[in-house]
């Protein structure tokens, strides 16, 4: 339940309308719930064959591609919000996938778990990396390459020159705007470029 109230939080940030890419679609099931409930057209952006297989049968345009090549393929301000969710941690040039966002959308929507969140805190102090939920693998075995929190991005968007339009964490499917550094398990942002 907790994940599918995530997914029509993040939903709801999406114009009515829009032109969307979503980087690292998975199955496609969000690109769908926008074309169903919001009247968004776009593409889905997917490296595993299973997960494009799964995109196709939901009904998504989705493309094979990995980010780390970059969104060359795309003109400048293609779609009016490019989604990049639970995907940032796994690129190796976040930085530069961070600017290809903008570049390419009007907006940019970015999820991502938020080490702060904190029972990881207490689990590091006890000398030992998280596991949960949200971080569900051992350090040796993640698909993981980055661990960021929510702080940790504001400083990046502001490097990057994106202005942050909204920002909130998320947990178990609740909107956490108080201390999302501290409470939430997952960080939202909504930004565009300066």
């Amino acid at each position: 339940m907790s994940e599918r109230r995530d997914l029509e939080i993040i939903a709801s940030l999406v114009p009515e309308g829009s032109r969307v890419l979503d980087l690292g679609c998975g199955n496609g099931e969000l690109l769908a719930h926008l074309q169903r409930t919001r009247g968004c057209k776009g593409y889905g952006i997917e490296l595993a064959d299973a997960n494009v297989q799964a995109a196709l049968q939901h009904g998504i345009d989705v493309i094979q591609l990995n980010l780390e090549e970059g969104l060359a393929l795309f003109d400048d301000r293609s779609f009016d919000v490019v989604l990049q969710l639970d995907t940032l941690q796994h690129l190796r040039n976040t930085e530069n996938m961070l600017r290809e966002t903008a570049r390419v959308g009007r907006i940019g929507i970015v999820s991502f778990p938020n080490f702060a969140h904190w029972p990881n805190r207490l689990r590091v102090l006890g000398g030992r990396m998280p596991v949960t939920k949200v971080l569900p693998y051992q350090w040796y075995d993640t698909p993981n390459i980055r661990f960021g929190t929510f702080a940790d991005f504001e400083v990046l968007a502001r490097k990057c020159g994106l202005a942050v339009a909204d920002s909130f964490g998320l947990h178990e499917g609740a909107l956490v705007r108080r201390w999302p550094n501290l409470l939430a398990s997952v960080a939202v942002f909504k930004f565009e470029q300066r």
